[in-house]
């Protein structure tokens, strides 16, 4: 940003949706003035990134005039796993100016993992927890230079002037300071942002990025599911999704589906000596199995079950030992007859409600066998408000979850704010909340 900014438009750019948020700064907090979305042109963007800049800046400006906002500056997240790569790295200690600037650029260069070459690259060192350690920890983000171009584009389209360009796992990172920082600030949490086509998972220790890892499962899954259960049009198994489907309360992920096993299940762990299998092992070594292919891109493995919503949890590519999870005390509900639509559709999306909560747990296990602890879960997105859901995972994990509430702290003074926690507009808010932090 070229100069400091009194206000700002937080713009999150999704395959279903556009939210927009307008930030104003009032000395050194935030006040949100204006909240709006428009639906994402069809075929416009999907989960590579934004193919139709003229109609995703069109929608840029539809929500914009929605909600009545009027700052002329937008700073937006570059996001698609073909478009943006984001890594933590551990680097050996050294002068944070000139030393690891040599050092970042010789990174950055050895880690284009896109077709193109011509990229732009940042990097950001997090706040030392251990100074005797001999390294230091690094957030790296790299993007093509056709991606940031193209968002500028949809900038220009949308009649206003890009201020920043920033990534979702630091927008959310904000939105956790910001309103977290007093209750979670020396914990670690997952936040799991559940989108349309891709999930997100993200840890955090206070509000440093310790793991980002993108999971190519989303909510359209789940809606596609549930229309091809019942037969039903896209429009109308969106609407049976939000409206009539309802995780049961007494219902945790297992191998037998939606409350069928109370006795816990397993999970695969990770040994603690093992690479990273999600990204750089270490400076200079990339973790690749034997026998898998490493996607260049997301840093996992080709073959990894992940990508597989309907995979057998127990093929799993890693030689990892399988050590049951403790559940928590859950007691054997009544008997209760459910009618038969009811039952359909639970069973049409248990499969990928099961594997979402693999996914999850898996980067919980690795994050613990480096040292770390999970304290709790945070869900944002807008797949995050399906009924039930925190309480499926927290029950499954065994970890507290609850929805993310992007303004538990943030006075709101837009008008169609009210009465809500506007868990999908947590990357938005934290790119607008980028004139404080930046």
């Amino acid at each position: 940003m070229a100069k400091k900014l009194s206000s700002v438009l937080g713009v999150d750019i999704g395959s279903h949706s556009i939210k927009v948020c307008e930030v104003k700064a009032q000395g050194k907090k935030a006040v949100v003035t204006a909240l709006g979305t428009a639906p994402t042109p069809e075929g416009a963007v999907d989960h590579t990134g934004v193919y139709n800049p003229e109609a995703v800046g069109a929608a840029i400006k539809q929500a914009i005039q929605q909600c009545g906002a009027k700052s002329p500056s937008i700073v937006l997240s570059v996001a698609g796993l073909q478009s943006v790569l984001v890594r933590k790295l551990d680097v050996p200690r050294m002068d944070p100016n000139q030393e690891l600037k040599s050092h970042m650029e010789w990174e950055i260069n050895r880690s284009i993992p896109f077709a193109e070459t011509t990229i732009q690259s940042d990097y950001k060192v997090i706040a030392d927890t251990d100074p005797s350690s001999p390294n230091m920890e690094v957030v790296m983000a790299m993007a093509t230079q056709t991606a940031v171009d193209t968002l500028v584009d949809c900038v220009k389209k949308a009649g206003r002037k890009p201020a920043a360009i920033d990534v979702q796992p630091l927008g959310i990172a904000r939105t956790l300071s910001e309103n977290y920082e007093d209750m979670y600030g020396g914990e670690s949490v997952c936040v799991v942002d559940f989108g349309h086509v891709s999930t997100n998972i993200n840890i955090y220790r206070g509000s440093s990025l310790m793991l980002p890892r993108p999971v190519p499962l989303g909510g359209e899954m789940i809606t596609r599911a549930v229309c091809d259960a019942l037969g039903l049009a896209s429009d109308e198994g969106e609407r049976v999704k939000s409206e009539e489907l309802t995780i049961p309360a007494t219902a945790q992920a297992s191998m037998g589906g939606f409350g069928m096993d109370f006795g816990g299940g397993t999970t695969t762990s990770f040994d603690a000596g093992a690479a990273n299998p999600f990204m750089d092992a270490s400076p200079t070594q990339a973790f690749q199995p034997a026998g898998y292919e490493i996607n260049p891109i997301t840093g996992l493995p080709e073959d990894l079950p992940a990508a597989n919503p309907f995979a057998d949890p127990a093929e799993v590519p890693f030689d990892a030992p399988v050590a049951p999870v403790a559940p928590a005390p859950v007691e054997a509900p009544l008997p209760v007859a459910q009618d038969p639509r009811t039952t359909q559709i639970l069973n049409a999306v248990s499969p990928i409600l099961e594997e979402l909560v693999s996914e999850i747990r898996r980067s919980i296990d690795y994050y613990s066998s480096q040292g770390g602890t999970v304290n709790r879960i945070l869900l944002c997105g807008g797949s995050s408000k399906l009924k039930g859901l925190a309480g499926y995972v927290s029950r499954s994990i065994s970890i507290p979850a609850e929805v993310l509430d992007s303004t538990k702290n943030i006075s709101v003074s837009a008008k169609n704010a009210a009465g809500d926690s506007h868990p999908e507009f947590a990357v938005a808010i934290g790119n607008g909340l980028h004139i404080l932090f930046d």
